[in-house]
């Protein structure tokens, strides 16, 4: 099937392209052409954006949950539900997030995501594999990990996990400085899986060990890591100033003060940023009372806290932190398109086929208004949802 999507303001990741239209055959992108050219007689089907915003779809590769669901319930039903959701805010792919838990119950997450992925992916947002948070991080940088479940690196259990996961295990986070962790960092590079540095104390020498040895990107940026100073930059300071580290960040303006996304940016550059969601199940819901990793937590005005007041996880969509790079730190709206799709799609190595309006590359595609409302999507060449 051959489908036009005209009257749209085109986002590449080099600009935002005016008087073009899309084409779509079958699955994928086929052809970008001007408007002036176009015979509409042609096409099998006909889809006006009526001005509207025509992006790659957003891809979230840490996310824990949202809309009362978590990944780690282990059930399709909620993964189908996670999905869902994800639609509504443009994210045509992301990746199901663990967390420090039992051995027996991040398992049964992993099997139940593998299971999934090859046998009911077929429709919505396409969970596009699995991301490893914990169990292996710092107790002094643990965050809303469980400290009960936290451990240093074993060779031979991250052996089994990833064989339970059937390759589709596609990050693992882990602080470097812990015992066993070199090891652990050498393996997962041989295994082709990207090592992200989180939850870590790491000094900044521990930490560029850690990024000499594979690690290629930093969990949630600012937060669950050692600070900076100026005397001792800790990892802060060696994943912001080395270009071989790409930095995840909550742009919820919880998380981290805009000043510091600012800064971030200046560092790493457009390239280098990855925005990420870090949901957990009350995003989409009303304040409450919800769980995360069997712990209590208490949702108030978007910012989801345990009891004691750490912070965790989030309530943002990727549509909202696409909306808040804009609106808070000043990028390009293409710049920050790419942050939510063509990055994160390079961090876990399938930007050849997904994460830009390319010709060539798999349909996924939205459109969305000046606020970042989603209104229309495309996953794989087939309308998934469409308010237009």
């Amino acid at each position: 099937m051959r489908t036009l999507v005209k009257n749209s303001r085109i986002i590449t990741p080099y600009e935002i392209k005016v008087g073009y239209s899309l084409v779509v055959e079958d699955d994928k992108i086929e052809d970008m052409i001007k408007n002036e050219n176009i015979d509409e007689s042609v096409f099998d089907k006909v889809i006006d954006l009526k001005g509207k915003y025509l992006s790659s779809g957003f891809i979230d590769i840490h996310n824990h949950g949202n809309y009362g669901h978590d990944a780690m319930e282990g059930t399709y039903d909620a993964l189908e539900s996670m999905g869902n959701y994800h639609i509504k805010n443009g994210v045509t792919g992301y990746l199901a997030t663990t967390m420090t838990n039992s051995t027996e119950n991040t398992i049964r997450a992993i099997k139940n995501v593998a299971s999934y992925i090859h046998e009911k992916n077929k429709e919505g947002s396409k969970v596009l594999g699995l991301y490893l948070e914990g169990p292996y991080f710092s107790q002094e940088k643990k965050g809303a990990q469980p400290p009960e479940y936290i451990k240093a690196p074993d060779i031979e259990e991250l052996e089994m996990l990833l064989k339970e996961g059937k390759d589709t295990v596609k990050v693992v986070a882990i602080a470097p400085e812990l015992k066993n962790a070199k090891e652990a960092i050498r393996y997962l590079k041989k295994q082709g899986i990207t090592i992200s540095a989180g939850h870590t104390n790491a000094n900044y020498q521990e930490a560029m060990k850690g990024i000499e040895r594979g690690i290629t990107q930093a969990t949630h940026l600012y937060n669950g890591m050692r600070g900076f100073s100026h005397r001792e930059p800790g990892v802060l300071g060696a994943v912001l100033t080395d270009e071989r580290v790409a930095c995840e960040m909550i742009c919820d303006g919880i998380h981290i003060h805009k000043a510091a996304m600012n800064m971030a940016v200046k560092l790493k550059g457009k390239d280098k940023i990855i925005l990420i969601s870090d949901a957990m199940m009350a995003a989409g819901l009303k304040d409450g009372k919800y769980q995360l990793g069997g712990q209590d937590v208490f949702v108030k005005d978007r910012e989801a806290r345990l009891e004691s007041g750490a912070l965790a996880g989030s309530t943002l969509t990727l549509n909202k932190a696409v909306y808040n790079m804009v609106h808070l730190v000043g990028v390009s709206l293409n710049e920050a398109v790419q942050m939510a799709s063509l990055n994160p799609a390079k961090a876990i190595g399938i930007d050849n086929y997904k994460g830009s309006i390319e010709i060539g590359k798999d349909a996924d595609i939205i459109a969305f208004n000046e606020n970042l409302d989603v209104s229309f999507v495309m996953v794989e060449g087939h309308v998934i949802d469409s308010q237009l």
